[in-house]
């Protein structure tokens, strides 16, 4: 089971690299565009579009990796005021709730690339791209989020939450949010 943790947690880290190179090449689309227009006086055919769907598949690809690093949205302020045992079940719980999402939007994702494709769905810009193209990451991300759940389940019950034995974690939630709420005092007039 642990040899399954690591290679999905290990793809799933390739993949927020490949969202990080996508993001990087969102940010030289855009430059090359403002470029093209403002330096050289000539219109832009694809950087926009390319934009827009590299930032989309950096983000269904990234989302694994976030899962990894506890990046998402959590509220958790119930989980980790319980002791060890019901903090499993609620992990647990929480786990299953999301992979019951992910798997909804998986789905559909793949009812879309599958219309488009069939539909031959295209663009309706100038590049004219095949729109099954920007959506595959969209099912390839949701789809390897799935995975990356079920080892996220999986690493819960054989390691046990994190931060279980680091001490009272509600009490280093109050401590970060009262550093939080005070840091600015000091530099008011």
């Amino acid at each position: 089971m642990r040899a399954f943790v690591d290679s999905v947690s290990f793809v799933s880290r390739a993949l927020g690299v490949l969202a990080a190179l996508l993001l990087f090449s969102a940010v030289l689309s855009v430059t090359h565009m403002v470029f093209v227009r403002y330096a050289l006086n000539q219109s832009t055919v694809w950087q926009t579009e390319y934009t827009a769907y590299a930032v989309v598949a950096a983000t269904f690809l990234g989302a694994p990796w976030t899962l990894i690093v506890r990046g998402h949205v959590n509220v958790d302020l119930l989980q980790i005021s319980v002791p060890r045992g019901p903090r499993i079940v609620l992990e647990m719980l929480a786990g299953l709730a999301s992979l019951a999402f992910v798997l909804l939007l998986t789905y559909a994702a793949w009812l879309y690339i599958e219309e488009a494709w069939v539909n031959s769905w295209q663009s309706e810009t100038v590049w004219g791209i095949p729109l099954w193209r920007p959506i595959l990451p969209m099912l390839v991300g949701s789809g390897w989020l799935a995975v990356q759940y079920v080892a996220e389940m999986v690493r819960l019950i054989l390691d046990g939450p994190p931060d279980a034995d680091e001490g009272d974690a509600l009490s280093r939630q109050n401590q970060q949010f009262h550093d939080t709420a005070h840091s600015g005092e000091a530099r008011q007039p």
